[in-house]
């Protein structure tokens, strides 16, 4: 089956915008690393300040495969070494990891 890691992000008040701005502007490079299945960005409606980055692997060697590329190292040492002044869009990161053992899909 499948494998599913979903990256939790502590967004501070009024950064929302500038996360999913920086996002939008992604190298995008995920999308042609082997395995990847899906990407999504969910923004919090109730009761949390955490975005969750959702990604869907065929294994969880391939997801672990995209965290050791240089083009996982390039992406994400932008986003965390920002020296400009920007705005920090996220303060914390916190990696969930399932298997995925049950799917249900719609019934035509």
């Amino acid at each position: 089956m499948s494998f599913v890691a979903i990256n939790v992000l502590t967004v501070p008040a009024g950064a929302g915008a500038t996360l999913e701005e920086r996002f939008a502007r992604r190298a995008g490079s995920v999308e042609r690393a082997p395995g990847f299945l899906r990407f999504e960005l969910l923004r919090p409606l109730d009761g949390t300040d955490a975005y969750l980055v959702y990604t869907r692997w065929a294994s969880r060697s391939d997801f672990e495969a995209w965290t050791t590329s240089q083009a996982f190292a390039g992406g994400h040492g932008q986003a965390s070494g920002r020296t400009d002044g920007e705005q920090r869009a996220a303060t914390g990161s916190t990696i969930w990891s399932f298997e995925v053992v049950q799917v249900a899909d719609p019934v035509a």
